[in-house]
């Protein structure tokens, strides 16, 4: 098994631990920093996994098919264990969540036709966009407080109007790629 698939494994392997650090709530001091920090280094997987996997021509069938899927475990787990703690809007937790099922069901039935669709740009903001959201709620925005604004909200409304962004343009530009009948 190459390098990069380790890491979307290791990414996977990673959520557990997130979520029993979200567990902690009330229990362990700063258990939030541990789920932040953990969800961190495991965001920080997929960047380099891909990395490496293009920069060594190690792209993979398995890494093709796992690495959206760690990606989407290791977001939607942050989502819905912030959304159990009372740190995450339930609306924008199924906004996050549902549009992850949504464009995972489009990406399987044009994949299903012979095409692959990779991320664009949008995408690619919006995950960034995500985990600057995650990281300022998880970390109670202790740089940006001085200022007395809810940063981590801003950030997550953002995120979310990304989130619906992105999921559009990325059916209306790949529509066509879909048999509708």
């Amino acid at each position: 098994m190459n390098l990069p698939n380790r890491l979307t494994i290791f990414r996977m392997v990673m959520v557990p631990l997130m979520v029993a650090a979200f567990s902690l709530e009330g229990l362990l001091p700063g258990w939030n920093y541990y789920a932040a920090a953990i969800f961190f280094i495991a965001d920080m997987t997929d960047i380099f996994d891909g990395y490496i996997a293009r920069k060594r021509n190690l792209v993979t069938n398995f890494g093709k098919l796992m690495d959206p899927i760690a990606d989407k475990l290791l977001f939607c787990s942050a989502f819905i264990m912030m959304t159990y703690n009372g740190m995450l809007n339930p609306i924008l937790c199924i906004i996050f969540v549902g549009r992850e099922i949504i464009v995972s069901g489009f990406r399987l039935v044009t994949a299903n036709s012979g095409k692959v669709i990779a991320a664009n740009w949008l995408g690619k903001l919006k995950s960034g966009l995500q985990v600057a959201a995650i990281l300022a709620t998880l970390l109670g925005n202790p740089i940006f407080s001085i200022w007395n604004f809810p940063f981590d909200f801003g950030l997550m409304a953002t995120a979310a109007v990304f989130t619906v962004w992105s999921a559009v343009d990325y059916i209306v530009t790949n529509r066509k790629a879909v048999n509708w009948n």
